[in-house]
Order: structure tokens, then sequence, then C-alpha cells
């Protein structure tokens, strides 16, 4: 059951409120993108970031000198946005037009991640994550790159969740208005792979479906 804060509390379409833990961490993991808000000297800026989840934590990284980090390493409040658009929804009147969508907002306070060997632990999972089983193909960071880049932890005890997923809402004195109503879906289709330019013919194409699921094109 998610936390029930003043923050986190849904008032427009508080139907659409979920708060189940596992439909956050779905819209998480399948986003992979979180939009985060920081406060500067000249006033409010949100920068999309890579974020990925291990069990109850979200993690974010860059380089040291990324201002984003900068800011948010100290514990500032700020608040990250995860959405995944699903597709639009055709009604008879232009009022009810609506989309199908899944997103969840996250609150609270980062925390630096210091030890080199746990920075190699979580960035190796991230990779895993888009890549099942690259990690023991390719040359994993060195200290040097470990100490360049700085990973940020944020604990998911404050967050909602909406889910707009529901039929066409038309009022009922528009439902004899000849018009095609219902849904334009909206697909993210990932794959199939591409090669480098520069890639030997002899090494073989991996095979990284089993992360996207039925995201996954063969084509």
């Amino acid at each position: 059951m998610l936390s029930k804060t003043k923050r986190t509390e849904i008032k427009k379409g508080a139907h659409k409120a979920v708060f189940d833990h596992e439909q956050l961490y779905q819209i998480i993991d399948e986003s992979m993108v979180a939009h985060i808000a920081i406060i500067e000297e000249s006033g409010p800026v949100v920068i999309p970031m890579l974020a990925w989840r291990v069990d109850d934590n979200v993690y974010i990284h860059g380089a040291n000198n990324s201002r984003l980090l900068r800011n948010l390493k100290h514990g500032g409040q700020t608040c990250l946005t995860f959405t995944l658009f699903d597709g639009w929804v055709l009604a008879r009147s232009a009022f009810h037009h609506s989309a199908h969508y899944r997103s969840a907002v996250v609150f609270g306070q980062f925390e630096q991640v210091n030890d080199n060997s746990e920075k190699d632990l979580l960035l190796n999972h991230f990779i895993e994550q888009i890549a099942p089983g690259r990690t023991q193909d390719i040359r994993l960071s060195n200290p040097k790159e470990l100490m360049a880049t700085m990973v940020l932890k944020l604990p998911l005890t404050e967050a909602s969740v909406k889910i707009s997923n529901g039929e066409v809402n038309d009022d009922t004195e528009d439902l004899d208005v000849p018009a095609w109503a219902g849904y334009i879906p909206y697909q993210t289709k990932i794959g199939p792979l591409k090669a480098d330019a520069g890639l030997a013919d002899v090494i073989p194409k991996p095979d990284y479906s089993t992360a996207y699921g039925e995201r996954w094109s063969k084509e």
C-alpha cells in the first residue's frame, strides 16, 4: 500500500488513484526516465534523467559536475515524475477527448552513494535491466570512471500513482452524434538490434528480448 500524505493526495480524477506498490514499480521500470525538479537562484528547473529502481529505491547517475546532481546531493526536497502514454481516447464531443496513461509522482530527498563498490553494483544492475547478461561481455567501469560518476539514491516512501484507462465518457445527449468514438492505442516497440558500423562480423548478436516482453520487436 502506497503512503498517503498531503503531497500524494490526488484531488483531480481521484478515482484514477492506485495504491499498489507493484504498479509504482512497473511504471518506473518501464519508463526509466524521471523528470526531476530543483530550485535554482533563477527559479524552478525540471530536468529529464535516466533512472532505475532496485527494490524500494530509485537511482540516478551522472558526472560529478552535473548541476542537477550537485543540487540534489545535499538532501534538498525534490519531486520526480514518471509518465507512460498509452493512447488517445476519441469521444463524440470535443470536451470529452482524453488520453490513457500511467503516471507516478515521487517525493523525497536524495542521498549520495559514496562507496565505489556499491556504485559499481548499482550501475551494473542498471545495464542488466537494459540488456540482460551484458555485463558478462563488456569491460566494466574502472576506479577512475567510478570516481568521476555520482550516484544518488531516493527511497520510494512517498509516492502517488494515477492510471487512466477508462471508457469513452460521452454525455448521454451526445451518444447519437454520428461520429466515430473509440481509442488510438499508443505502443512503444523496442528493437530489433542495429549493429555499430565498426562491429566485427564474428561477434554474435545477443538476445535482450527478455527485458521487454511484448514490447520487443523482431522485425
